[in-house]
């Protein structure tokens, strides 16, 4: 059996592999991501490991209807960029 993937590996293969059309971001419920995490990581809490990771700026998470929308940081919307590098630098 190959070796799991880290919770940032599979993060940022589920933000590539299950985008649709011309979207670069992934909705947390819609896109299946939540419960596919939940069945590859034993029933751990994706909000909690995608937070973490949001706060160490390996993705970007956007609030919107009914969850959020995962992005890798190169591709999120230019705003959000911004108030993270922001929140970064302690400014907000």
């Amino acid at each position: 059996m190959a070796e799991k993937l880290s919770y940032e590996e599979f993060i940022k293969q589920a933000i590539v592999k299950l985008r649709t059309e011309n979207y670069k971001g992934i909705h947390s419920v819609y896109s299946g991501f939540n419960e596919a995490f939940k069945k590859y990581f034993d029933g751990e809490n994706p909000v909690e490991i995608t937070n973490k990771l949001a706060e160490e700026g390996k993705i970007v998470i956007r609030p919107t209807k009914g969850g959020v929308v995962l992005n890798l940081p190169e591709e999120a919307p230019q705003a959000i960029r911004a108030d993270h590098a922001l929140k970064k630098m302690g400014l907000i």
